[in-house]
């Protein structure tokens, strides 16, 4: 796909430039006539260059911009109007020219909801369907204010989990230098001196010296086999049965198993919350809700849920039968069916399960660390122990003369 920049008229006569991207010029001609411009001139944008590419639209510039276009709308400035002045301050050059594209359709006669559907890599579904609830309900910028709300939450979450997991991947990272080290540098030095004393030497001190010779060809061999073993999960997890039971995995994998099961938890009854609170169907927001969960056994649980709502059952009986949402939260979302204050029920769960979250989160460290530490123990004093069994040895022998 190109982008093309234009200048145009419109019948009034009033200027009108953006930007469009297409596969070709003739679709971009094909789409100004469509909109009643008439083209003063079209030409292919050039990419600037760029070492890392174009810079995506993070989750930090989608909470500011729909926090601003909220307050922009419920203080009574137009909507195309808002779009150009926030697509005028945006830093992200990517993301000002996908807003001006917005802009630019919205004055064809697009909705906000169907420009945003132009881009799905930066607007999800969840988002799309809001906003569409939003103009339905004629509640655009508190709608927008949610969404701000719950993208901001759900960002919040990833950084504590990704922050969570950046010391063990530290440690482990140092203890593969470290181990590297010794085998490369030292454990030749005493390889030397060992074949001067002559003799055996101990069967840990040989097959650690086997390693250190061969290490140069162990970790070619080893890299090799690691990419192959990635590439192969890769294809196994692209198809339905292995993604499924890869997912399947990951809510019973130890330690990370009940964490994983409290992110989907809290995301399931947050977006869902959201979705309704905002207007939109309950079929609608669990088939949307079901495909952000980003777990496949959550998935078809919550795929049956909207079997079931069709059939005029409750959400409760599938999810309990699915046997992945905790007790408690399925008697909450009963009683809040029952009570008709769902939306209310969802949100108290969302609230739990989050602050559960960050107790796991921040308690991952310390579960982790005992487990680290009693690996470099064994890896590093094993080739401590190696080295030394020798002199050890002959130390005893000059003892005893």
């Amino acid at each position: 796909m190109a982008q093309f920049k234009y200048y145009a008229k419109d019948k009034k006569g009033a200027s009108v430039n953006g930007v469009l991207e297409a596969e070709n010029k003739n679709v971009v001609i094909e789409e100004l006539r469509r909109r009643q411009l008439t083209i003063i001139s079209l030409k292919e944008a050039k990419k600037a260059f760029s070492i890392g590419g174009p810079k995506k639209v993070s989750a930090d510039d989608l909470v500011i911009f729909s926090r601003q276009l909220s307050t922009m709308v419920n203080s009574g400035i137009p909507l195309v109007q808002s779009l150009d002045i926030l697509g005028e301050q945006l830093e992200n050059k990517e993301f000002r020219s996908i807003i001006m594209t917005i802009r630019d359709d919205i004055q064809t006669g697009l909705s906000l909801s169907g420009a945003f559907a132009k881009h799905p890599k930066v607007f999800s579904t969840l988002y799309i369907n809001m906003v569409k609830a939003g103009e339905t309900s004629g509640m655009l910028d508190e709608i927008l204010d949610r969404l701000a709300i719950y993208l901001e939450k759900s960002n919040s979450l990833k950084k504590k989990i990704k922050s969570a997991m950046i010391y063990p991947a530290l440690v482990f990272s140092m203890a593969i230098i470290i181990t590297s080290g010794l085998l490369i540098f030292v454990v030749p030095q005493f390889k030397s001196i060992f074949s001067s004393f002559g003799g055996k030497l101990p069967l840990p001190t040989q097959i650690l010296i086997a390693i250190s010779d061969n290490f140069s060809k162990i970790v070619p061999a080893l890299i090799v086999m690691l990419i192959l073993a990635a590439v192969i999960f890769s294809r196994v997890i692209k198809t339905p049965k292995g993604r499924y039971k890869f997912d399947q995995f990951k809510l019973k994998v130890f330690i990370f198993g009940k964490m994983f099961q409290m992110v989907a938890v809290s995301r399931f009854s947050r977006t869902l919350s959201t979705l309704v609170r905002s207007g939109v169907s309950i079929l609608t927001a669990l088939d949307i809700v079901s495909k952000t969960t980003g777990n496949k056994v959550i998935e078809q649980a919550l795929d049956n849920v909207g079997t079931n709502i069709k059939e005029g059952k409750s959400i409760a009986l599938p999810l309990a039968e699915a046997k992945i949402f905790p007790p408690m939260v399925v008697r909450m979302i009963s009683v809040g069916e029952q009570s008709g204050e769902l939306e209310k029920m969802l949100s108290k769960i969302s609230d739990f399960y989050d602050e559960q979250v960050d107790i796991a989160v921040s308690g991952l460290s310390s579960v982790i660390e005992p487990v680290i530490i009693i690996f470099l123990g064994v890896v590093i004093g094993s080739i401590v122990i190696a080295i030394f069994l020798p002199i050890l040895k002959m130390s005893s022998l000059v003892g005893g003369m």
